[in-house]
């Protein structure tokens, strides 16, 4: 809309100038100064995208005809976007052509252009006034634009610096607290399954000290992004599970004595990787919350294949005996909800009326 009022304004002003209203009368029949207003608004109008056409109808009239509008919008612009210097050598340079070529025009012509043409004082007028102040106000135009882009970028890089040492101050002491504390788990499940004599209290040490290791790794990644403010190299940190790990996932569960069953309903096919991680984390949480909470009650996985959407529920019974009283922090479900949510999806949680409970995600795909 600014461009429209900016052609519109140049179309008026210049036939104004062609009519000799602010200065002398173009001596052209009115269909053709309607032509030339036409042309000098229209190029205004194209600034949108460029301004040489403005300046190449500001040259061809104000040669002919001093016509001066369209050379004054012309030089704002030269000021504010030209950068180099010998482009604005170029640029003088072609205004002091086309003043000279309007000198010429008008001592070819007789009367009062000529006149005008002529004086020297008049054409050191016009130029300071045409070229001169609106190149200079282009040029303050420019500096004040340049300034608030750096003030933007400096603002930008002082954020991007407190918030990488926020994740730095967030690295260290998740490794201090937490990564310290999933080694020692490690440790004492590897010790205990060298030293005990029961196979089944082996193998499940074995699988202890499996999952611990399998989560020193994730956490090793995540505390890698943290530190990093840059972009990592993708080899450099280990893909995510993704739904084609889900099977692993159940094992796991079942190893732990949990029992756990999966259905699956309709065609199975490729989904976006974002839908796949987001679904493994739907399962891994639910199942995380069984442990948590119900670590005796059959859990039934179920995983349907839609046309338009890939759903999954995680069901369990009432647990047989109280809760195992793991701590939690609480916010699991929350940022599972915010997760489905991101990508168009919906997350269901309910206890049931037999005492079990129910998450359920709906994920476009």
């Amino acid at each position: 809309m600014r461009f429209v009022l900016l052609g519109a304004a140049m179309f008026g002003l210049s036939l104004f100038v062609l009519q000799g209203q602010a200065g002398v009368p173009s001596g052209l029949p009115l269909p053709a100064e309607l032509a030339v207003a036409a042309a000098a608004g229209l190029a205004a109008w194209w600034t949108r995208r460029s301004w040489w056409p403005l300046a190449a109808v500001a040259a061809v009239g104000h040669a002919l005809l001093l016509l001066w509008p369209p050379l004054l919008a012309a030089s704002y612009h030269a000021g504010r976007d030209l950068v180099r210097g010998r482009d604005v050598a170029a640029y003088l340079g072609g205004c002091a052509a086309v003043f000279g070529a309007s000198a010429l025009m008008g001592a070819w012509r007789d009367g009062v252009r000529e006149v005008l043409a002529a004086t020297p004082g008049n054409a050191l007028f016009m130029a300071l006034a045409v070229v001169g102040l609106p190149f200079a106000l282009g040029l303050w135009t420019r500096a004040r634009r340049e300034l608030r882009r750096r003030a933007e970028r400096e603002q930008i890089m002082r954020a991007e610096q407190v918030r990488a040492q926020e994740r730095a101050r967030i690295a260290r002491e998740m490794h201090d607290v937490v990564a310290h504390r999933v080694s020692l788990i490690v440790l004492h499940a590897g010790a205990l399954e060298v030293r005990t004599g029961d196979e089944e209290a082996a193998r499940t040490a074995a699988l202890i000290g499996g999952i611990g290791r399998e989560a020193l790794t994730n956490l090793r990644d995540v505390l890698g992004v943290l530190r990093t403010t840059g972009r990592r190299r993708a080899e450099e940190v280990a893909p995510p599970p993704t739904f084609a790990d889900l099977d692993r996932l159940l094992d796991q569960s079942r190893a732990l004595g949990v029992e756990v069953v999966r259905h699956d309903e309709g065609e199975a096919r490729e989904v976006e990787p974002a839908v796949a991680r987001t679904a493994y984390r739907v399962v891994q949480e639910a199942l995380t919350n069984v442990h948590r909470h119900a670590a005796d009650a059959r859990t039934d996985v179920r995983v349907r294949y839609r046309p338009e959407a890939l759903e999954v529920e995680v069901r369990n019974r009432a647990p047989g005996s109280p809760p195992a009283g793991l701590p939690g922090a609480g916010w699991g479900l929350v940022g599972l909800r915010e997760r489905v949510e991101l990508l168009g999806g919906t997350l269901r949680t309910s206890a049931q009326d037999d005492g079990g409970f129910l998450v359920a995600a709906r994920i476009p795909a």
